[in-house]
Parts: C-alpha cells; structure tokens; sequence
C-alpha cells in the first residue's frame, strides 16, 4: 500500500467499524439490562448521525480530493473525532456524570479509535505533496491489472 490516500481510506475505515461495533455493544448492554426506558433527544440523535457521518465520507473524501483539500480535511475531521472520543469516553465517568453503557468495552474501543485516528492526523500532518505528486504519476503510469491500455 504505497498510496497515503488508499491508507488513510483504509484506516477511516477500520475507525468507523470500531465506533460501529462499539455501539453495538452498547445496544447489548442496555437490552441485557432491560433498560428500555432510554429516550435520547432528537438533538443527541441528530449529533450521533452527524459525527458518524464524518469517518463515513471521509473513508471516499481520502481517495477523491486533491491534496491539499485531502490533507486538511484529515487533519481537521481527525482531531474533530479524537477530541469528541476522547470527551464523550473519559470525562463523564472521570467527572461523575454517570457510566457509559459497557463501559470496559467502550473503554478498549475508545482506546484502539484514538489511536486510530491519532495515526490518521499523523499521516495527514507528514503526508507532503512530493509523495502526493509520486503518488498521481505512478496512477498516471500504471494502468489498473487486467486492463489493457491502448
């Protein structure tokens, strides 16, 4: 895998099925616990969707935006992300505010998305455009296998 967006791609990737499945878990938890009688606002709902919409389209952003676009979206969804995570993961039970659902498994997928996206930040932050421009000619190149060039 030589081309940063097909790894960043893939790293959104593996992030969002981590918040995927930690939810997951999460739903268990409150169905073992028949704790039914859970409403979240239309707000909190409406917040979930938009924060696990931003590693959904970043997963194609990271293959179609041209570098400089590529770079700082990354940058920028990544810390937007991790700060989020983080908060949501570690505050309310370090401040008292009540426990998580789960929280051990919510704890070890915090975890591995933090680093995840961390990495993300890392890679976007060192991605320079010398490897962006390599990266276009080797494409350029380098027609997909199977395909016959004319």
């Amino acid at each position: 895998m030589h081309d940063i967006k097909e790894r960043l791609s893939l790293l959104w990737l593996f992030a969002l099925l981590n918040y995927l499945y930690a939810d997951v878990i999460a739903l268990w938890y409150i169905i073992g616990s028949r704790n039914f009688h859970v409403h979240l606002p239309p707000l909190v709902l409406m917040g979930s969707a938009v924060l696990m919409e931003i590693p959904i389209a970043m997963i194609l952003a990271c293959r179609l935006l041209p570098f400089r676009a590529n770079r700082l979206a990354n940058i920028i969804a990544g810390g937007v992300i991790t700060l989020v995570n983080g908060f949501l993961t570690f505050v309310p039970p370090l401040a008292g505010w009540g426990r998580p659902p789960a929280f051990p498994e919510y704890l070890f997928f915090a975890t591995i998305e933090t680093v995840c996206t961390s990495v993300i930040i890392w890679q976007a932050w060192t991605w320079s455009g010398v490897e962006a421009d390599v990266s276009t000619e080797r494409s350029v190149r380098q027609p997909e296998a199977g395909i016959i060039s004319s």
